[in-house]
């Protein structure tokens, strides 16, 4: 049942795609936006088409009421567990222009719709190609568009939250916006790294955390802003699980191993 319900799934995105890129293609010509906002918009709804489409999915958002102005231009972070983060994010009813690997803009068709709702690609074996995301990315903050990243950099193995690198929150307070945490988890229950048959069962779970403003930050704070959204992330996944913060971060030491010596033993 597992096989023939993904390739149900795959079969139903790759179609709701065949009959959005002709819509969006039209939108794009016709649109007076700069920052491609309906195009994008589109774009999004599409894609979050897949966390509607399996039934044994139970989808819970919470925190929106944190944003009161869609338009309202802001630097998105999220932990990054599945390929399912993206749909599930894309559920919010706002247009963020994601920052995304190279290798996805050279997908047929979905490539081309990434380009056309002006994502960002970037090549991680490039240093021209990184240092050039951050002026994109400015350029759509001033359009009053928002900015999607993953700090992770790439998908969580075992769900544990990796290390945030520090180019999102740069670009915050440079930019002067505010940063808007996001907090995903269930995805990789979902959809597991490195394979594409969706799992029978899965609770997906988005909060938006409230903004965290960057008036007054310089270059030098941003470092402490990344561990400021880091540890607010990691509260989060914890409280979700029921466990220690040190259980869902990767950068938390090992516990110290207890002593099991039998005292009786000792002579």
């Amino acid at each position: 049942m597992t096989l023939l319900r993904s390739i149900w799934i795959w079969g139903t995105i790759a179609f709701t795609f065949l009959l959005t890129f002709p819509v969006m293609l039209l939108l794009r010509l016709v649109e007076r936006d700069p920052a491609r906002y309906r195009t994008g918009r589109l774009f999004r709804w599409a894609g979050s088409l897949i966390t509607h489409v399996n039934p044994l999915w139970d989808v819970t958002v919470e925190g929106w009421a944190h944003v009161d102005d869609p338009r309202h231009p802001y630097v998105v972070v999220s932990n990054h567990q599945s390929t399912i983060d993206i749909p599930l994010i894309s559920r919010l009813p706002m247009e963020m222009k994601w920052v995304v690997k190279v290798e996805l803009m050279k997908i047929p068709g979905f490539g081309q719709m990434m380009q056309m709702a002006d994502d960002i690609p970037v090549d991680r074996k490039d240093p021209e190609s990184r240092s050039s995301v951050l002026t994109r990315a400015q350029r759509v903050l001033e359009k009053r568009c928002s900015v999607m990243f993953f700090p992770e950099g790439t998908r969580s193995r075992d769900g544990r939250l990796r290390r945030y690198q520090d180019g999102a929150f740069r670009l915050a307070i440079k930019a002067g916006v505010p940063v808007l945490p996001l907090v995903v988890e269930g995805t990789l229950d979902a959809l597991p790294k490195n394979d594409w048959r969706f799992q029978q069962r899965a609770h997906l779970r988005l909060k938006v955390l409230p903004p965290v403003p960057t008036t007054g930050l310089t270059p030098g704070d941003a470092p402490t802003l990344r561990q400021r959204v880091r540890e607010q992330t990691a509260a989060q996944l914890a409280a979700w699980r029921e466990v220690p913060v040190a259980a869902v971060d990767s950068q938390s030491p090992p516990p110290a191993s207890e002593d099991v010596t039998d005292k009786n033993d000792a002579a």
